[in-house]
């Protein structure tokens, strides 16, 4: 019988668990809170965009050297520290709220810094999970891990604009409060072993994360398969917009339509950790990405709040097959030397698909409108399921996540 919380008998993967937990709500928080503020009070979509855009950029610009980093200094060292700079961006957030200087130039300078600790933060997070938990285990402790995501985008966008709703300054002091406990939790762990390459720091090395992904046409397939999809389908970027111009339901609607989706992933999280994905998961990631595109374009169309939120449900949870394959792909069949300039490469593959479709959404919409960015967006991913499925013959006969051959 399949233990369903295994990752948790290690007390180090506990930690980890909740450091996650506390970080991405933190974070959510943060985005919900500037977003639905700085909209508020500029009714300009571009700045929706801007968010995203400066946010991408330092993951991009750092992408050689963020998982190095991980690679070479520690994975616990380099994720603590990222999320103490999480704290301070929040807090300096928090200074302009407080004062009355909340200037979007201000804001995208702040955020630009929180994108950088990001770049540090994801190749590093995601490397140290393998560290904490022995390899039978790992399966179950991406479930788990990914759901601690799907908590936070839950409950965080939700307390994040009640909180809000009563003062700005209690929801980013409440953010600055969670980045604290991250960073303690995660320092508070044993520093975990740590495979080393005694190769030089070459240009080759360097380049690791990409030469592996290029090879693995499997994990390079299934990670732009995601990228594109969610570049194209993604409309988080465009959610107060809909919250306060279509749908007209504030701030408060706000966040429950940016809880939408973690409903609908955490719902596939317990189904996927109970029940593993043991055959046709070529297949499965295909179709799922194509309902994830129908999904989108009933957003787009929706003027009605319940229905808006069910296809939000339904966008999170068909994304959320997406992002568990993709990560057991990565994970198990990376070499410890090499992964976390692997994950760096995961991480800009992520950012893209999300920060840089935010901003591609957001100068879309202030040039076309809300609405036809979406219901095209939609369309277009179920396009790029459709192309991949043609493209990477491989992923399709893909069948048992949980052995070293997709093929079985």
């Amino acid at each position: 019988m399949t233990d369903r919380f295994a990752a948790f008998r290690h007390l180090s993967y506990s930690r980890y668990f909740t450091s996650r937990f506390f970080t991405a709500f933190a974070a959510q928080i943060v985005s919900v809170s500037v977003a639905w503020q700085i909209y508020d009070e500029t009714q300009n979509p571009i700045y929706l965009g801007w968010i995203g855009l400066v946010q991408f950029l330092p993951a991009l610009l750092l992408v050689f050297v963020t998982g190095l980093a991980s690679d070479t200094f520690g994975r616990r060292l380099v994720m603590g520290l990222s999320i103490l700079v999480e704290m301070g961006c929040a807090a300096a957030i928090l200074y302009l709220a407080v004062t009355q200087q909340f200037h979007p130039i201000w804001i995208l300078s702040i955020l630009t810094l929180f994108g950088v600790a990001r770049a540090f933060l994801s190749p590093a997070s995601a490397s140290l999970a393998v560290n904490v938990v022995p390899r039978e285990d790992f399966a179950n402790a991406v479930g788990w891990t990914a759901s601690a995501w799907q908590m936070a985008s839950i409950i965080g966008p939700v307390v994040g604009s009640l909180l809000y709703g009563v003062a700005p300054w209690i929801a980013y002091s409440t953010a600055v409060i969670l980045f604290a406990v991250a960073a303690t939790l995660i320092f508070s762990i044993p520093k975990p072993p740590q495979s080393a390459s005694s190769e030089p720091k070459t240009l080759s090395m360097v380049l690791g994360g990409f030469t592996y992904i290029w090879k693995q046409k499997i994990v390079l397939g299934a990670i732009s398969l995601d990228l594109f999809a969610v570049l194209l389908g993604g409309a988080v970027a465009l959610m107060p917009v809909y919250a306060r111009d279509i749908l007209q339901v504030g701030e408060t609607g706000l966040g429950l339509m940016r809880a939408a989706p973690g409903i609908g992933a955490l719902i596939v999280t317990g189904l996927i950790t109970a029940f593993p994905i043991r055959d046709h998961a070529g297949i499965i990631l295909f179709v799922c990405v194509a309902l994830f595109g129908l999904s989108t374009t009933v957003f787009g169309h929706s003027t009605v709040a319940w229905l808006s939120i069910l296809a939000l449900v339904c966008v999170g949870a068909f994304d959320m097959v997406s992002v568990y394959i993709r990560e057991v792909l990565l994970q198990l069949w990376t070499p410890d030397q090499v992964r976390g300039r692997v994950n760096a490469v995961n991480s800009i593959f992520l950012g893209a698909s999300n920060e840089l479709g935010e901003a591609r959404a957001g100068f879309m919409a202030a040039k076309w409108g809300a609405v036809f960015t979406v219901v095209a967006g939609g369309y277009a991913a179920v396009g790029v399921a459709a192309a991949w499925s043609a493209m990477f013959p491989g992923i399709r006969r893909a069948r048992n996540l949980h052995t070293g051959n997709p093929d079985t």
